[in-house]
């Protein structure tokens, strides 16, 4: 079992970590303002899932064995940018409407979808997860797969508390700045120009 101390020390490194901007965080703010904090908690769940899938994946070796092929680690950039691209221009689409109007059109589903996609498809995440849960396991402590599968529960914890956090705030400002369509437009470039951002920061992620 993991000593209580380096579940501690590990737990506030993840918070610090989900607090640094970031795609993932930035991602949730800009949904929760278009759609409301509840959509952005949605959102929020599906990247938690698309940490699950990371975590099982550096616990059981897959992560290590896609790495190493950079013809794989490519694709899924040009995966994960070109749905980045797809979402900057369905917000230079979207037409000014009530206040959690468009965050009703998309279903539960959806959105808890665009959260999973959103993180599963950045090879930065399983780099990072590669790297980041090892230094936290010692094989005296037991089986490295089951402390690697604790770690990335209690980082889906800290991930819950902040994005929530970001998507409550976010949701509540969003009611302040949407009170017009010309601001309503204004909010959409500016969600597609961010969404236009990460798409070229991730194509930039080296093998």
């Amino acid at each position: 079992m993991i000593p209580v101390d380096t579940l501690y020390l590990f737990f506030a490194s993840a918070v610090a970590l989900a607090l640094v901007p970031g795609p993932d965080n930035i991602f949730v703010l800009t949904q929760s303002v278009l759609y409301g904090w509840r959509s952005g908690l949605l959102v929020t769940l599906g990247l938690c899932t698309g940490i699950m899938v990371h975590t099982a994946a550096v616990a059981f070796g897959v992560a290590a064995i896609f790495l190493a092929s950079a013809t794989a680690f490519t694709s899924l950039k040009v995966i994960g940018a070109g749905y980045l691209l797809y979402l900057a221009l369905c917000a230079l689409r979207a037409e000014p409407m009530p206040i959690e109007g468009e965050g009703l059109r998309l279903s539960s589903g959806k959105l808890f979808g665009r959260g999973i996609v959103m993180n599963i498809t950045n090879p930065k995440v399983t780099v990072f997860f590669l790297a980041y849960l090892p230094q936290f396991t010692d094989p005296d402590f037991g089986s490295l797969h089951g402390q690697m599968m604790t770690l990335g529960a209690l980082f889906i914890v800290a991930t819950l508390m902040i994005f929530g956090s970001i998507a409550w705030f976010a949701g509540l400002l969003s009611e302040f700045l949407r009170g017009s369509n010309r601001t309503q437009r204004v909010i959409n470039w500016i969600v597609a120009i961010i969404f236009i951002c990460l798409a070229i920061r991730l194509l930039m992620v080296t093998h």
